[in-house]
């Protein structure tokens, strides 16, 4: 089966009543585009568990704090659909603003919890875009399961609760960071980074595992915490939005370890913010 693209929210849901006719099990990746290796292996993970994946393509302008952020975002549909077909997604779902938004839209789905602090702190009104696309993909999709990437893990936790929240009847499945050779996360920010920043931006990752390492083995945290920091801003980063230690489960902060924990950071680099996160272990 081709790789469809869909525009509207009526041929979607048509699609997948076809595939639910014939008991097939639906997943949904959803995307902002600009796909990289990270996007893909959501895709191969759907598609491991799910009869008919569906991958959705859409710069949400709610979640954006900056309108030139939002300008500068790549759009890169031809190749992100060039990108899936070999794999062997079967939907693109490339709705516009007025699918998602239209004339009238009034609602806005909020999180609190998990939602506050971290990126909810610097970036106001960003988880409500994010839960309030999600929550609308969730049920023009139907979907029995979606898949997420824990760079994300903030908004991974977002999604899981507005999901639960409103009885939304879609499993949630966590991915593993992808990572380039030398260590930095993937993403579609990387593109706009210069071969300068190139060269610094694996720091970020560096200085968490590192963190990571010594709080496992019994480091103090906030002594720890502030050793990273320092060594992230001698690395070349402008300024560190937040680096703090939180619990996995339910992002509370920890000043000490334990409990499983996630070393989560956000850092700016030239114009580009970039943020990631570590699993903190115990030692053995």
């Amino acid at each position: 089966m081709s790789l469809t693209i869909v525009r509207t929210v009526a041929e979607l849901r048509a699609t997948v009543g076809e595939w639910r006719r014939a008991g097939a099990r639906v997943a949904v990746v959803p995307t902002m585009g600009a796909l990289h290796e990270g996007h893909l292996s959501l895709v191969r993970a759907a598609l491991a568990e799910a009869d008919r994946v569906i991958v959705t393509l859409f710069v949400n302008p709610r979640q954006f704090n900056s309108a030139a952020d939002l300008a500068a975002y790549p759009r890169t549909e031809i190749s992100d659909a060039a990108k899936l077909a070999p794999l062997g997604a079967h939907v693109l779902y490339v709705p516009d603003g007025d699918q998602m938004y239209p004339d009238g839209f009034a609602t806005t789905v909020s999180v609190s919890g998990v939602g506050e602090g971290l990126c909810g702190a610097f970036r106001p009104g960003h988880f409500d875009g994010v839960a309030t696309v999600v929550a609308k993909l969730f049920l023009q999709t139907g979907a029995d399961l979606a898949f997420f990437g824990e760079k994300d893990f903030q908004q991974l936790h977002v999604v899981r609760r507005m999901a639960q929240d409103l009885d939304i009847p879609v499993e949630i499945r966590p991915c593993a960071t992808v990572r380039e050779p030398n260590g930095l996360a993937m993403s579609s920010r990387n593109a706009r980074l210069t071969d300068a920043e190139r060269m610094t931006a694996p720091k970020l990752a560096a200085a968490l595992f590192e963190a990571a390492d010594r709080i496992a083995g019994g480091a103090p945290v906030d002594e720890t915490l502030a050793k990273a920091s320092a060594r992230i801003v001698a690395a070349g980063f402008a300024s560190i939005e937040y680096l703090e230690l939180r619990a996995e489960d339910d992002l509370v902060p920890m000043h000490t370890f334990d409990r499983p924990a996630r070393l989560l950071a956000a850092a700016w680099l030239g114009e580009i913010r970039l943020i990631d996160n570590v699993r903190v272990q115990p030692a053995d």
